[in-house]
């Protein structure tokens, strides 16, 4: 298996609870690979396994290295990982937040120097958020609390991104912009970006692979380029129930099966 991420029988759970069972696949650099599946089939795990998170069996490895074995700040330096629901509600500036994703490569009591704060607020602007920059972190909306969020995981530019529904909480426009932002950024920086969606469509719109979960399997691995429609039917169907696959403006989308 080759990629720059690389994973390979990995099964993980919680107490004796098994989530996750074998599973293996591989991200490439400047991959987007969407990670989709039913409520409760083991996307969230599979993205805290693999960051280190959550003990897990099998292997990972990162640009070659064991992604597990690396000390945890190491770790951090490696991987930007950005969870479902953050319990951030500091009473700090949105451009404070950002900073706070350089704590992985500063020592413990230096600050971010011009330079960086100067490259942390020219992101904030190339996510819309150049008017945040001020503000109390605290009293901006949902949205925008996330799009600060996603900022402070990418400042530092990590080659691995692990991404749990980074548009869940963002409108129309910004969810298309976040999601064409991170297509040019895997393909800029050679990065490998895992992330799970509930949104099938984004997925097909905007990722390189899907990974189908299933009741903690991989039911499928599927690369959009060399897929058609009748595969894509039949993958989705065995995820989602009886799915009906159309083809618009050089892209696939989803609907529920019957749809004429």
């Amino acid at each position: 298996m080759s990629g720059l991420l690389c994973v390979s029988e990995l099964s993980a759970g919680y107490g004796t609870r098994h989530v996750l069972r074998e599973i293996s696949f591989s991200v490439a650099a400047g991959e987007v690979c969407a990670l989709l599946g039913a409520n409760g089939s083991g996307k969230s795990t599979l993205l805290k396994a693999v960051c280190g998170l959550l003990a897990a069996e099998g292997g990972c490895t990162l640009q070659g290295e064991n992604l597990w074995s690396l000390p945890q700040r190491r770790r951090s330096q490696e991987i930007g990982y950005l969870a479902q629901r953050s319990e951030c509600a500091l009473s700090l500036s949105s451009l404070e937040i950002v900073l706070m994703g350089y704590n992985p490569v500063l020592s413990l009591l230096q600050r971010p120097d011009q330079a960086l704060r100067e490259r942390a607020l020219a992101l904030l602007g190339e996510l819309g958020g150049a008017a945040w920059a001020e503000k109390d972190f605290s009293a901006l909306s949902e949205g925008q609390r996330q799009l600060v969020l996603f900022a402070r995981t990418l400042v530092r530019r990590p080659p691995l991104l692990l991404l749990d529904e980074p548009d869940s909480a963002l409108d129309y426009d910004n969810r298309h912009r976040l999601l064409q932002w991170l297509r040019e950024y895997a393909q800029r920086e050679g990065a490998a970006i895992l992330l799970c969606s509930h949104d099938a469509n984004i997925a097909l719109r905007y990722a390189d692979r899907l990974l189908l979960l299933k009741e903690g399997a991989l039911a499928d691995d599927l690369l959009l380029r060399e897929a058609d429609a009748c595969s894509l039917q039949s993958s989705l169907s065995a995820i989602y129930g009886p799915v009906d696959i159309l083809r618009h403006a050089g892209y696939y989308l989803m609907t529920r099966g019957g749809s004429t």
